[in-house]
């Protein structure tokens, strides 16, 4: 490993318990910063709610540290929104963003989308199919954002049970995400889940970086964040286990072929390839191919949005 990536362990990885929630909201009330938890949610009426709940009861009523929690619904056709909204949240339909650019599907498009319908200096991303969900995610990733002012972004890292065996989850991290950052990112190696969905950033960094629309996001945000701030504004919190929804072994190759195309548009753009994955499923004459296109259209930094600019103004 190299000698900067085992320094940067040393001085940029910390566990939630290195910042109790007290000496947290402390800080908060001592910089002033606001903070915005963002949940993108597509047919996750079975967690949105809890996940909300727990948010709201634990930061924003028992003690004074989220200061607005908003679900970003990007086209539910069950009762996410209505869960969320009932536990607490503010729901915002992703198509009622910014209409006049078409909104495509994909979770970087609603992560993009949700710096316009929020106003929080630090911006937390949650996914919402977390189970058994803690609101030390939130704690933990915010809380060297309002501590170290020379942090830009911090990650979650926890450990990823799949089927009951640990450490077994997040096999597109292993087989895809981390092979990559290893060969062409190596400042990169020391993330340890790169493409984990719990991380909180600064609105002064999000709204300089381009969103990947789909799922090569965080692939996508952390490589161009290194570039931007350098890797000593990055930094990783352990959050102890995380429980969710897993894909099956179709959707991961969608996945991980999205995360190349989004690592490959950075080494080197305009060297393209074909940006579609072609798949096999049985049917009655023996296997058929499926082909899906994995390209990833990407939204310019939302600084050059003139309704984001305006905003900013009023």
């Amino acid at each position: 490993m190299l000698e900067e990536v085992e320094r940067w362990l040393s001085t940029r990885s910390w566990s939630v318990a290195d910042r109790p929630l007290h000496q947290v909201v402390a800080a908060k009330q001592r910089t002033g910063q606001t903070i915005s938890v963002v949940l993108p949610a597509l047919n996750e009426e079975e967690t949105v709610g809890d996940i909300v709940a727990v948010v709201r009861h634990d930061l924003v009523e028992q003690v004074p540290l989220v200061d607005e929690i908003v679900v970003v619904d990007s086209g539910s056709t069950d009762r996410t929104a209505e869960v969320a909204a009932r536990a607490g949240a503010r729901v915002v339909h992703r198509d009622d963003i910014l209409p006049r650019i078409p909104a495509v599907p994909g979770k970087g498009e609603v992560l993009w989308r949700s710096l316009l319908v929020t106003g929080g200096d630090i911006v937390c991303f949650v996914d919402a199919d977390l189970r058994e969900f803690s609101s030390d995610f939130v704690t933990g990733i915010v809380g060297p954002l309002l501590t170290e002012p020379d942090v830009d972004l911090v990650k979650g890292m926890y450990d990823r049970p799949l089927a009951g065996a640990s450490g077994q989850g997040g096999r597109v991290t292993e087989l895809m995400a981390r092979p990559l950052l290893n060969m062409h990112w190596p400042q990169l190696a020391g993330f340890v889940q790169p493409l984990g969905g719990e991380y909180a950033a600064r609105r002064s960094l999000l709204e300089q970086l381009p969103f990947p629309v789909g799922y090569g996001v965080e692939l996508g945000m952390l490589v161009d964040a290194l570039h931007l701030v350098g890797l000593d504004a990055l930094a990783q919190v352990d959050l102890g286990v995380r429980k969710h929804r897993h894909q099956d072994g179709q959707a991961l190759g969608r996945m991980a072929a999205a995360i190349y195309r989004t690592a490959q548009l950075r080494l080197a753009r305009g060297h393209l390839v074909r940006p579609s994955l072609t798949q096999f499923e049985r049917g009655e004459d023996g296997f058929e191919p499926r082909t899906y296109s994995v390209d990833t259209e990407e939204r310019p930094p939302m600084v050059e949005i003139a309704e984001y600019a305006e905003r900013k103004v009023a």
